[in-house]
């Protein structure tokens, strides 16, 4: 066993902490100045043979000057101080670390113990005998802190622990958008849901074959299916938290193809190999209902995924194919590669008509156009209500997972009902983030004032959130980030929740 201890200092090589009670007798500072460390954030030191028995490395890392920086910023430098120290200590040999964090160490024990987590991840289906020692676990704890499952007031008050579930529930969400479509079929994705959820109180799974889909009227969702021989799948997770179990206060809808070809309007060849991923919205939305679940925060929320592949063959659906929704509009097809909105288009009216929610957000890999406008720093969120857009941003903002508003005008209609249906599923090549949202908001149940009722407040918050561009980062990426599947915005998303759920 090797032992390693992670300290944040200031720009001269000074502890936050007047006293480590572990390095008596060692002069961190003096250690500092003699490597000619110097002063930026990031900057990483290690000595090896330090502490009372001269048997730990340990870890310098700059938090650069934090004076002017305000909460959030601070809360993003722990994560990047404790994420660059751990994977240095990772590659020095370490298999147990401490970490100082509290207020009187320079690193926040929530965002902490998030990039560490997220800095630790490595999944890969590698068999030699030196990558599987580079997957060896790292045991990490922290001074002061409870351990990894033991919430605060559960989970009201943000500590080492909640800081645990957030990163291990994106890594999960990591995880299933990474595996390869042939090893995350839809009916792996739901049976491995389902066994995610064992044993957690107050949730019940349902996984829906397709039959049950048709006499349910899915017929957008299984007009994408028509072309796999994989049986599509609908999950369905309901999580009761609060006092009073009848009413749903959220509804979260992700996307689901777990490969998508293009189907008949085939994608390109190169790359095609990522589209393993383009469940992400499914992935991250399932994984925000297992935090949810295991914080056992007080509030109702439904989750559905419609699960499926879209792929080509002699039963695929054809370009200029005309589909009857759930709902009852009519949808002409122009491009069956833009079948994700069609899956949800059946999910959200679903969602929204059983369960009438207050808040349905949906979360998909949808448009390669939202890669074009915000690259993959932002995802893009479409939201019907300004106070939902600053409780997202917020949550967003504080988690360093971030997103940016976009145009949500009815305007963008109008690219899309100029055919023989009531909707096409493309509008072209302009504003398509834009039009492929607001075919998505004709399917939202409640939001709209009823028919003689002008006056009357839509009964629904609604946002769809596309993480197209930051289903994988690469300018973006921090020291907690992979060159894998991004698992975003799953941090966010249970940090609204959270807020939402105390009225914080």
């Amino acid at each position: 066993m090797s032992r390693g201890l992670l300290l944040a200092v200031k720009p001269d090589g000074s502890t936050f902490s007047s006293e480590v009670a572990s390095l008596k007798g060692t002069d961190v500072s003096a250690l500092w100045k003699a490597s000619n460390a110097k002063p930026r954030p990031g900057e990483i030191r290690l000595f090896y043979g330090q502490g009372e028995n001269k048997d730990t490395t340990l870890a310098l890392v700059g938090a650069g000057k934090t004076e002017n920086l305000d909460k959030n910023a601070l809360l993003e430098r722990s994560r990047i101080v404790a994420a660059t120290g751990i994977k240095a200590l990772r590659e020095a040999g370490c298999t147990e670390v401490a970490v100082e964090t509290g207020s009187a160490s320079g690193l926040d024990a929530h965002a902490a113990a998030t990039g560490i987590n997220l800095a630790l991840h490595k999944f890969d289906w590698k068999t030699s005998k030196s990558d599987k020692e580079k997957k060896t676990p790292v045991s990490v704890s922290s001074s002061g802190e409870s351990d990894a499952s033991s919430f605060k007031d559960g989970g009201k008050t943000l500590d080492w622990a909640t800081g645990s579930l957030y990163s291990t529930s994106q890594n999960l969400a990591r995880e299933l958008m990474e595996t390869p479509a042939n090893l995350m079929t839809p009916t792996v994705f739901a049976e491995r849901a389902k066994k995610e959820f064992e044993g957690l109180e107050n949730v019940t799974v349902n996984i829906h074959d397709e039959a049950w889909a048709r006499e349910k009227g899915m017929r957008t969702f299984l007009s994408v299916a028509a072309g796999t021989e994989e049986p599509a799948k609908f999950l369905e997770i309901i999580y009761k938290g609060a006092e009073n179990a009848s009413d749903t206060d959220v509804s979260l809808v992700g996307k689901g193809i777990t490969f998508d070809s293009g189907g008949i309007s085939l994608k390109p060849g190169a790359d095609m190999k990522a589209m393993r991923a383009d469940m992400g919205g499914a992935a991250t939305v399932v994984s925000t209902a297992l935090a949810v679940a295991k914080l056992q925060l007080p509030i109702n929320m439904v989750t559905v995924t419609p699960l499926t592949e879209n792929m080509p063959s002699g039963h695929a659906t054809k370009p200029g194919d005309i589909i009857t929704a759930m709902s009852g509009k009519t949808i002409e097809v122009d491009n069956t590669d833009a079948e994700g909105r069609l899956v949800l288009a059946d999910a959200l009216y679903y969602s929204t008509t059983v369960y009438k929610p207050k808040v349905v957000i949906d979360v998909a890999t949808l448009t390669g156009a939202m890669m074009i406008a915000l690259g993959d720093v932002y995802a893009g969120a479409f939201v019907t209500s300004d106070k939902l857009w600053t409780d997202l941003n917020t949550a967003a903002q504080a988690e360093h997972d971030e997103m940016w508003r976009m145009p949500f005008h009815k305007s963008y209609l109008e690219y899309i009902n100029k055919t023989g249906a009531d909707l096409v599923n493309t509008g072209g090549r302009p504003g398509g983030s834009c039009t492929a949202a607001i075919f998505l908001k004709e399917f939202v149940a409640g939001l709209e004032p009823e028919e003689g009722h002008e006056q009357d407040e839509p009964k629904i918050e609604y946002a769809h959130i596309d993480i197209a561009g930051v289903m994988s980062l690469s300018h973006a990426a921090q020291a907690y980030d992979t060159k894998q599947m991004s698992g975003k915005p799953v941090r966010a998303l249970i940090e609204y929740l959270r807020r939402r759920a105390y009225n914080l």
